[in-house]
């Protein structure tokens, strides 16, 4: 096989001109105009719809540059941010900039920049730019979106009827085998079918991201069940996410709801997790030492819809470690030539670390550990069994589910805005007990003991106040 197949993936495609359907046309003005007028709190609303109802593949191609229709969407929000931070004093963002904001930051760039260097071509120059605009735009603009509770409900009730809707068109997908969003352009018509199956992907680029997204609410919509408030919303989005996962008919979005479940469910013992955490430890040194392979490879094992490709992720994995030496700096383009079909990164970590290097991968992990540092401490700061208990213990468990399909999947299309989206709820809900440890002059590490040993230094050298 080539050193590496066709780089469109990379750059954006082959295509070289609009692909824009009128109505999404429509519906992207119409976005735009609410997203400038409506007040703050709305405007999750028009955001969350148009993410999750036109694919990805819509664009207008002006310029020799792909301008995504989300893209614009994520512009137009920065025009709002940006005119109410000039009307304001305060930070647009709830608890002004954090420690998870700046690992998120750092990540981003990193992988720009790796990548820049990788390829040393202006097209890949472009090409970053619309991937900042992409993941920094929705990130940051999410962040001034979810200021407080009630945004995270109207946020999760929006989803709850996005989930159904599209569980309706994934389960239509199954029947008629046409795909009712690629008549509109920028996703495939025709399902793909592995060993007899139909994989629904809906309006998404892969059933994989399809499957994925649904898995990954769930916790969440378990939350606004246990709110109390909405319940018959939460059984619209539980319906809808657990059909979207099963009509994806793959692995990876059944091993995140079934993760996201067993986190749920690990409640009762909410207090003894540091001895969970050991014996698992423990569990996968017993593996390591008598299995025949590295304990990676129990991935390969994994088949839980008869066409998986466990295989492949674990061979993934094994070569990503093997080849710590080609990628640790800037990253690498040259992946697939690590083995048959390794150009096709479907690992989050893997992805990060081969697009922007050892930085790049610990910046990522580092985010990931202050998302549970921060749920922690509400949890460990809540009443007993109370609401904001639960609330941290739903967040920790829809944050596992996206760790376990981290491991089977790369964020590449509009699902990561449900990712960046839990990040913002994480970072907003956090604010009024990390103000509390502000209030006792309670120490904390802007750079974590990981980031130190990365720069060779001392994490003393990097302690302040909150």
């Amino acid at each position: 096989m080539p050193d590496h197949p066709d780089q469109s993936h990379a750059f954006g495609g082959g295509a070289s001109e609009s692909i824009l359907s009128p109505i999404v046309l429509v519906g992207m003005l119409i976005a735009i105009v609410m997203i400038l007028i409506l007040p703050r709190k709305y405007l999750i609303i028009p955001f969350l719809f148009f993410a999750f109802l036109v694919p990805a593949g819509q664009q207008v191609y002006l310029l020799g540059v792909h301008w995504i229709t989300l893209r614009i969407i994520i512009l137009a929000g920065f025009v709002r941010l940006t005119r109410n931070r000039f009307s304001s004093k305060t930070s647009p963002f709830a608890g002004g900039f954090n420690p998870i904001d700046q690992a998120f930051l750092y990540c981003v760039i990193c992988e720009a920049i790796g990548t820049v260097l990788q390829y040393m071509q202006s097209q890949a120059l472009v090409n970053q730019l619309g991937f900042l605009i992409d993941h920094l735009g929705a990130y940051f603009l999410l962040r001034y979106l979810i200021q407080d509770k009630e945004d995270v409900y109207r946020a999760l009730k929006c989803l709850a009827f996005l989930s159904l809707i599209l569980g309706y068109c994934m389960v239509r997908e199954q029947l008629t085998l046409q795909n009712i969003f690629g008549t509109l352009g920028g996703v495939q018509l025709v399902p793909t079918v592995r060993e007899g199956k139909i994989r629904s992907q809906g309006v998404f680029q892969h059933a994989l991201m399809a499957g994925s997204f649904a898995a990954t609410l769930l916790p969440l919509f378990s939350l606004l069940w246990k709110n109390g408030k909405a319940k018959l919303i939460a059984v619209v989005g539980i319906v809808g996410c657990t059909v979207m996962t099963i009509t994806s008919q793959s692995s990876t979005p059944l091993l995140a709801y079934v993760a996201g479940v067993l986190a749920i469910c690990l409640w009762p013992i909410r207090k003894k997790m540091k001895i969970l955490r050991w014996g698992l430890v423990v569990g996968l040194l017993g593996l390591a030492m008598v299995m025949k392979a590295p304990v990676w490879f129990v991935i390969a094992h994994i088949d839980l819809t008869g066409g998986s490709s466990g295989y492949h992720r674990a061979e993934l994995i094994d070569q990503f470690i093997r080849h710590f030496f080609d990628w640790w700096l800037i990253g690498t383009k040259d992946a697939g030539t690590w083995g048959y079909d390794l150009w096709d990164t479907q690992n989050q970590y893997v992805n990060v670390g081969e697009a922007g290097g050892f930085v790049a991968f610990v910046f990522f992990i580092t985010m990931i550990r202050r998302c549970y540092g921060r749920i922690g401490n509400i949890r460990k700061g809540a009443a007993s069994r109370g609401q904001d208990e639960w609330f941290a213990w739903f967040l920790g468990a829809a944050l596992f589910a996206h760790l376990v399909a981290f491991f089977g999947v790369n964020y590449f299309d509009q699902s990561v805005v449900s990712w960046f989206l839990l990040l913002a709820i994480i970072s907003a809900v956090t604010v009024p007990t990390m103000a509390k440890k502000l209030a006792r002059n309670e120490p904390r590490q802007i750079v974590e003991p990981e980031l130190a040993l990365v720069y060779g230094v001392s994490s003393k050298a990097f302690s302040t106040f909150n």
